[in-house]
């Protein structure tokens, strides 16, 4: 059984020394309790600071640092990422202060990803300011990473500290990947709560519990699953992105997608995760995964999404 500390120990996301409130906690956790950065992920090794620094502090190039600068908080699981299309949502922060307005920040950021030896493995790096419908704005940077190891990301403006990062081997991945089927899943209905109650904690309970995603993913059109708890979320990013995929169901693609979700609790108490979360063995939540009519996985959103993502990622499995 997995307690609720576990996995919201699991769901923390760090970066730069700060911590961004776990998704149900009453307070957040500073790290995980096995030696993790507080996301699952491995703790960076000695010396990647000093690399970094050497790799980024002061200027190379057109790049610039400054111990002033931007802290870079990460905002999403490194457990989940492999060698391909890598995607790196972060949140910014001045003099260890979370910048919550979304008005605040640059429009768009530019970035690089150095290696353990301090070689710049990805370049000319660039992300755009996204908010729509969230409370706080991140910026969503995107590289492709051919190999397994421990990187930090860069952007211009920011501190030499830069973010630590790690790419997994695929098979040390138990979550989905893009690009492969995505497994079905009897998920908790109207009918049948499968074991878990409540099976949603959006009040009220949300339309997206009539069919299963086996069901779902049976009807030969794309499918957006959702495993999230809007109820018990307090970074103000889990709540909203269910209200927002619910409008992008009846404004936009209610025709043409078949929209399914999944609560993260098995009940009340908090005190167990719900069996949709070990199906996929996560550690982290919210993530909406968007497969195209053959069920592949076309798109997955790990953490923290707005409605522009969202509505991108259906976008994609309806031209």
């Amino acid at each position: 059984m997995i307690s609720r500390r576990t996995f919201l120990v699991a769901s923390a996301g760090a970066g730069a020394g700060l911590l961004l409130a776990a998704c149900g906690s009453s307070g957040g956790e500073s790290a995980g309790t096995d030696g993790t950065d507080g996301d699952g992920g491995a703790e960076a090794p000695a010396g990647t600071e000093t690399a970094a620094t050497d790799a980024g502090g002061g200027s190379e190039g057109d790049h610039s640092l400054s111990a002033d600068g931007y802290d870079i908080v990460r905002r999403f699981p490194t457990t989940s990422l492999v060698p391909g299309t890598l995607r790196m949502p972060i949140s910014l922060a001045v003099a260890g202060q979370l910048l919550t307005d979304p008005s605040e920040g640059p429009d768009e950021l530019n970035g690089w990803i150095v290696d353990e030896s301090g070689e710049v493995v990805a370049d000319g790096l660039t992300a755009s300011k996204r908010s729509e419908g969230l409370p706080n704005a991140y910026w969503a940077f995107t590289a492709e990473l051919a190999e397994p190891g421990l990187y930090t990301l860069f952007i211009d403006g920011g501190t030499p500290d830069g973010s630590a990062l790690q790419v997994n081997d695929p098979a040390a991945v138990p979550i989905p990947l893009v690009g492969d089927p995505l497994p079905p899943f009897a998920t908790p209905t109207v009918s049948d709560h499968a074991g878990v109650d409540p099976i949603c904690t959006h009040d009220p309970e949300c339309p997206l519990h009539d069919i299963t995603l086996t069901d779902a993913l049976a009807t030969g059109k794309p499918v957006a699953y959702l495993i999230g708890t809007p109820a018990y979320c307090q970074t103000g990013v889990c709540g909203p992105i269910l209200d927002l995929l619910l409008e992008l169901r009846d404004d936009e693609f209610g025709e043409d997608v078949v929209f399914v979700h999944a609560d993260v609790y098995a009940d009340e108490t908090l005190q167990e995760v719900a069996p949709a979360v070990t199906a996929y063995q996560l550690d982290f939540e919210p993530v909406l995964f968007v497969t195209d009519s053959a069920g592949v996985l076309s798109t997955r959103l790990d953490a923290v999404f707005d409605k522009s993502e969202m509505r991108d990622a259906l976008a994609r499995v309806t031209a």
